[in-house]
């Protein structure tokens, strides 16, 4: 019976290629990697997303609250208004957010040594702790993970990660300056 999978053993092959000088098969290889990349960091942000949910159930946080609790930890002390930016919130709504933080004794307001009409907001370093526990699990696994990777790729990994938050954040940007 003759197939086209055994004639192409019998015979020279040439094989089509691209604009690029890439074969035909290898472009289509990209795009399916390239797509599952793209649905891996879909199910990756649900998963977190989910993850971030229990958390902040957990501590009576919003996942609003706990995503600018996180932009605070990292980036502060921060302004309410540059809070704000971060986040990609109006600044009304970081009002109710830093309320809800405070009274729950996640962040402080203190006035800004540089300039004491102006407000920074700074994490309790002292609730941290209570934050870490309810990660454990997922940075236990994420040790495992890591374990796996040489170097070099952990490099290439962060590297891929690190500009694929670039991305993200630049197209936030560009839908809040619509509004």
């Amino acid at each position: 019976m003759y197939s086209r999978s055994s004639d192409a053993k019998n015979t020279p092959h040439r094989q089509a290629t691209t604009g690029t000088g890439r074969s035909v098969d290898d472009a289509r290889r990209r795009r399916r990697l390239a797509a599952a990349i793209g649905e891996s960091l879909r199910e990756l942000a649900i998963q977190l997303s989910l993850l971030n949910h229990q958390v902040g159930t957990q501590l009576d946080l919003r996942d609003v609250d706990l995503d600018c609790l996180d932009l605070v930890d990292r980036h502060g002390p921060l302004s309410p208004s540059a809070l704000a930016r971060h986040a990609g919130l109006h600044p009304a709504t970081i009002t109710g957010i830093l309320d809800r933080l405070e009274a729950g004794g996640w962040v402080d307001r203190e006035r800004d040594p540089s300039d004491r009409r102006a407000v920074v907001v700074r994490v309790v370093r002292e609730r941290v702790p209570d934050l870490l526990r309810l990660y454990a699990g997922m940075n236990r696994s994420m040790n495992e993970i890591y374990a796996g990777y040489d170097e070099s790729e952990l490099e290439l990994i962060a590297d891929f990660l690190q500009r694929t938050a670039n991305a993200g954040r630049s197209a936030t940007e560009k839908l809040s300056d619509k509004e």
